[in-house]
C-alpha cells in the first residue's frame, strides 16, 4: 500500500466539502497554519518516516512540487491552490494502518470554541484502470487531545473518500472546546484505509481558527447593514443592537469598535454592551461587535469573533448638475442629446420645469426631438435625501434644407446644368465646387449639400443619364386614337403638329387626315418626325335605312392625291373595289343584299403603307 501525503496553505474556492463539524457561526482569523514553503527542512518531528529526495517508498517523504513522481496510477498535477511556493510533503505510508501525522498546537485561548480543518484528496486516478473498481477508498480519522495526551477532546471520521477521474479537494474539520487553563491541544492524523491498491492520499492546508456565534447589528431598519444619513438631517443618532445567533456561546460578551473611511477598527471605550447608541455622526462611520465567552478573550482577535461591518454613510448634499452645454440641432437629425456631468454616485432626473413639473427621464443624457429647455436634478437613488438645484440646459431645433432627388437625361457628348434650387446658402458638391449650380458633361451620380446658416445640411442627389435614343417604329391609326409606337424602350415625348408634346404616345378623336408624328427625348437633344395617313375606317356597318352607319365608307382618304379600296367576302371573293374619294359600300352585291358577316378590306394610298383590316355587317 502507498499512503500519499501532501501539507499545502491554500486559499481557493473547493468543489466538494463534507462536514464532520465545521463551525456553524463566525470564524475567526488562522491562529496557526502548517506550512512546508520550505523544502529544506525536515519534518521529522511531526512523523517517523524517512526523508528521500524523490520516489518516496512505503514509510519515507519527501518535499516537493511535483505530484507525478511516484506512479502512473496517480493524478498528475495538483489543482492551483497554494499560497506559498508550491512545495508540498509527499509522504509514503506504512503497509499498516495506523497514526501518520502528529503535532502540538500551541497558543489557544481558554474558553473558546475552535475549528480544525484540513483538506483531504484521494491522489489514485480512476481512469487510470491500473487498481480493480476505482481503487480502495482512502478513509482518515483525526483527533484532538488535550496537551497532557491523556483525554480526548474531539474526534471524526471522514468515512471512504473514492478516487476521481480529475484531482479533487474535499475539506473536513472538527469543532473542540478549551477548558478553563487550556492553551495548547494536539493533533493526530490516522489512516483508516486498508492495504491494497488505492488508497493514496493528499493532505493540505491545516488550519486552526476561533469559531464564534454569528452575530449581526440591526439598526433601525433590521433589514439592512448600512443606513443613510442625510447632510441635512446631520447630527444623526442612532441605537445600534448587537445580535448573536447563539450556535455556539452559551455566554456573551461585547465590545464595540468603529473606525472612519481609511482607518483601522478600534476599540470604543466603555461600549460593551449589546446595545450601542451611536451619536453626533457628522462623517461616513463603521462599526462591528467582538463577541466572546470569556471577557479576557475579546482583547485578542484569534480568541473572539466580530459581526459583519454596520454603515452609517453620511450622504453630502447633491451639487447641482454641469451642464455639457446648449444643443443647437437639425431638425433632419433625429433626436439630440442633452448631457450633464454628476457627481459621485448622484443620480440625474429631467424635467421640463425649473420647479415641479413633469419628471421626462433619468440618466446623465436623454434624447429629445422637441426644442425647449429641458431641467436636470441630481438625487441619490438609495437615499431619501434632498435634491439640487435644477440646471437648465436649451435645446435648439433649426430647420433643415429642404431638397428632392432628381434624375435627368443629358445628351451624348453634351453638357447638362445642375441646380441645387435653394438660393443664398453654403453649397458642396460632389466634384468639389462650391456654387448654387454646375455644369457637367457626362453621365453620372452627382450629388450637393446645401447647408444653411445654421449649418444644418441636406444631401441632394442627381442621377443623370445618356438620353433614351428617340426613334419611331411606326404609327397606328385605331378608329379615331392614332399611337406613335417607339422603335427603342426610355422616356420620351409625342406630338402631332410639333408644337404641344405629351407624355403619352396615345392620341384621341383625331379626324382623318395626313398626319406627322413627332417624337424626342426629355433632354430635347434629338426631334425625328415621321409622315402618317390617318383614315377612319368603321367597324361596324348597318345598311337598314335609318341614316346611320348605312354605308362603308372612309374618312380622310380625300386628303390623298391617289387610292384604290377593295372590299372582299370571308372567302376572299371581291365584293366591289373603287378609289378614295366619295368611296362607299351599301352591303349589296350585283343589287342584292349580302348576308350578315365579316368582309375585310384593302386600301392602297400612293407612298403609303397598304392599310388592311376588317369590319361587320349587321342586318
Amino acid at each position: 500500500m502507498r499512503l500519499f501525503i501532501i501539507f499545502l496553505f491554500l486559499s481557493f474556492a473547493i468543489p466538494a466539502k463534507a462536514q464532520l463539524g465545521f463551525c456553524g457561526g463566525s470564524k475567526g482569523d488562522p491562529i496557526f497554519q502548517f506550512d512546508f514553503s520550505n523544502s529544506g527542512a525536515s519534518f521529522q518531528q511531526y512523523t517517523t518516516y524517512n526523508l528521500v529526495a524523490q520516489s518516496p517508498q512505503d514509510g519515507s517523504y519527501t518535499v516537493s512540487s511535483n505530484l507525478d513522481i511516484q506512479s502512473d496510477s496517480w493524478h498528475n498535477y495538483f489543482p492551483q491552490t497554494t499560497v506559498s511556493n508550491g512545495n508540498a510533503m509527499i509522504v509514503n505510508a506504512s503497509y499498516e494502518a495506523g497514526l501518520f501525522f502528529e503535532i502540538d498546537i500551541p497558543n489557544l485561548c481558554e474558553n473558546t470554541t475552535y475549528e480544525f480543518s484540513a483538506f483531504l484528496m484521494n491522489v489514485y486516478d480512476r481512469a487510470s484502470n491500473i487498481c480493480e473498481n476505482g481503487g480502495i477508498p482512502i478513509n482518515v480519522r483525526f483527533e484532538i487531545w488535550d496537551e497532557t495526551n491523556t483525554e480526548l477532546i474531539n474526534s471524526g471520521d471522514t468515512g471512504n473518500i473514492p478516487s476521481t477521474t480529475s484531482p479533487q479537494w474535499d475539506l473536513y474539520g472538527l469543532t473542540f472546546q478549551t477548558e478553563p487553563g487550556q492553551e495548547k491541544v494536539i493533533l493526530k492524523i490516522y489512516n483508516n484505509g486498508e492495504g491494497g491498491c488505492g488508497n493514496d492520499l493528499a493532505i493540505d492546508d491545516i488550519v486552526f481558527r476561533s469559531c464564534g456565534d454569528l452575530t449581526i447589528i440591526e439598526g433601525p431598519d433590521t433589514e439592512t447593514t448600512a443606513i443613510g444619513l442625510c447632510e441635512e438631517n446631520s447630527p444623526g443618532n442612532y441605537t445600534l443592537t448587537a445580535t448573536p445567533d447563539n450556535s455556539v456561546y452559551q455566554d456573551h460578551f461585547y465590545q464595540w469598535q468603529s473606525r472612519l473611511e481609511g482607518e483601522e477598527f478600534a476599540d470604543i471605550p466603555g461600549a460593551t454592551n449589546r446595545l450601542y447608541s451611536a451619536s453626533n455622526i457628522t462623517k461616513t462611520t463603521y462599526y462591528r461587535v467582538k463577541v466572546a465567552e470569556d471577557p479576557v478573550n475579546l482583547s485578542n482577535v484569534y480568541c473572539s469573533s466580530a459581526s459583519e461591518e454596520f454603515s452609517i454613510l453620511f450622504i453630502e448634499s447633491p451639487t447641482a448638475p454641469v451642464s455639457a452645454g446648449d444643443v443647437d440641432w437639425c431638425d433632419n437629425l433625429g433626436a439630440a442629446t442633452l448631457s450633464v456631468r454628476a457627481t459621485g454616485e448622484q443620480q440625474i432626473a429631467w424635467y421640463d420645469a425649473e420647479t415641479g413639473g413633469n419628471r421626462i427621464a433619468e440618466g446623465t443624457s436623454f434624447q429629445s426631438e422637441r426644442e425647449g429647455t429641458y431641467y436636470a436634478e441630481a438625487f441619490y437613488k438609495d437615499y431619501d435625501c434632498e435634491v439640487s438645484q435644477r440646471t437648465a440646459v436649451r435645446l435648439t431645433i433649426n430647420e433643415s434644407p429642404v431638397v428632392a432627388d432628381e434624375m435627368l437625361q443629358i445628351c451624348p457628348e453634351g453638357t447638362l446644368i445642375l441646380e441645387a434650387k435653394l438660393p443664398n446658402l453654403a453649397y458642396n458638391w460632389s466634384t468639389g465646387e462650391t456654387t448654387a449650380q454646375i455644369v457637367i458633361d457626362a453621365p453620372g451620380i452627382y450629388s450637393v449639400e446645401v447647408i444653411s446658416p445654421e449649418s444644418c445640411s441636406s444631401i441632394k442627389t442627381f442621377e443623370v443619364r445618356l438620353v433614351d435614343d428617340a426613334q419611331i417604329a411606326e404609327v397606328t391609326s385605331d378608329d379615331r386614337s392614332v399611337r406613335i409606337m417607339p422603335q427603342n424602350e426610355g422616356e420620351f415625348e409625342y406630338s402631332l403638329d410639333g408644337i404641344n408634346y405629351q407624355r403619352s404616345n396615345i392620341f384621341q378623336n383625331i379626324d382623318g387626315g395626313i398626319y406627322t408624328a413627332f417624337m424626342r427625348d426629355l433632354a430635347n437633344c434629338k426631334i425625328v418626325n415621321l409622315e402618317f395617313p390617318h383614315i377612319v375606317i368603321p367597324k361596324v356597318i348597318t345598311p337598314n335605312g335609318d341614316g346611320y352607319n348605312d354605308n362603308f365608307n372612309l374618312n380622310g382618304v380625300d386628303y390623298f392625291s391617289a387610292s384604290v379600296i377593295a372590299i372582299f367576302d370571308r372567302y376572299g371573293t371581291l365584293i366591289t373595289t373603287g378609289s378614295g374619294a366619295g368611296f362607299k359600300w351599301d352591303g349589296s352585291f350585283n343589287g342584292q343584299q349580302l348576308p350578315e358577316g365579316e368582309y375585310w378590306y384593302r386600301i392602297r394610298i400612293a407612298e403609303f403603307k397598304e392599310i388592311k383590316g376588317h369590319f361587320s355587317l349587321l342586318r
